[in-house]
């Protein structure tokens, strides 16, 4: 697709490897860098105005996002930023707080020792601070960002909020991604995920261990 457009893929040259080694693309990682796209993308924020994004995402999904990304674009839906999470040091708590959308982050599940599926760039966070990750860990309740304990009722209605009326939500789930908001060990509002069955044909040694 022509860079005119405003959405257009790229393989990651030396220029944007620069921005991630070490950071996102830390000196353990285990995904071969070919594996890789570089994504841009418009978006729309919460008062309407054109947003330029950027994302980096796995091959086996780039196509599924540049469709899900065109038609959300198309219908006015309402993402704050879409940065690489370099921008903010691989930080994802950082990333989540300023409420940054994002895909690729070789990085651990919080709290365990599994390859989260930002390792593989095969998930998606939307809107992380309206939609966090809440969990029980040892009889206390942990949400992801910490400033998002506002958001964890979603039974009240705010901005950005991601549920299973959201046409977000109808997107992802439509092209195969699971939703973490529908697991029942923990809830991840923001996350869309390639399940573990297909990732496994892909990836057979490196999903291993993975969440």
């Amino acid at each position: 697709m022509e860079k005119k457009s405003g959405f257009y893929v790229s393989k990651i040259d030396d220029k944007i490897f620069a921005r991630i080694k070490g950071k996102s693309f830390k000196d353990n990682c285990t995904l071969p860098l070919d594996d890789l796209r570089y994504l841009h993308l418009l978006h729309k924020n919460l008062r309407g105005e054109n947003c330029a994004g950027e994302m980096i995402c796995n091959v086996y999904i780039v196509a599924d996002l540049l469709d899900i990304f065109q038609k959300l674009y198309a219908e006015n839906y309402p993402i704050e930023k879409i940065r690489l999470i370099d921008e903010y040091d691989a930080d994802d708590e950082l990333s989540m707080r300023d409420n940054n959308s994002s895909c690729f982050n070789f990085r651990f599940v919080s709290r365990t020792t599994k390859i989260s599926k930002h390792g593989l760039a095969a998930a998606v966070d939307i809107n992380p601070l309206y939609n966090p990750y809440v969990r029980i860990w040892d009889g206390v309740e942990v949400v992801e960002p910490a400033n998002a304990k506002e958001y964890v009722d979603r039974n009240k209605n705010f901005p950005y909020k991601i549920d299973e009326k959201d046409f977000c939500y109808k997107l992802f789930t439509e092209h195969g991604f699971e939703w973490g908001g529908s697991w029942s060990h923990c809830k991840d509002y923001q996350h869309f995920e390639i399940p573990d069955d297909v990732l496994s044909k892909i990836y057979p040694e490196l999903i291993r261990g993975c969440l």
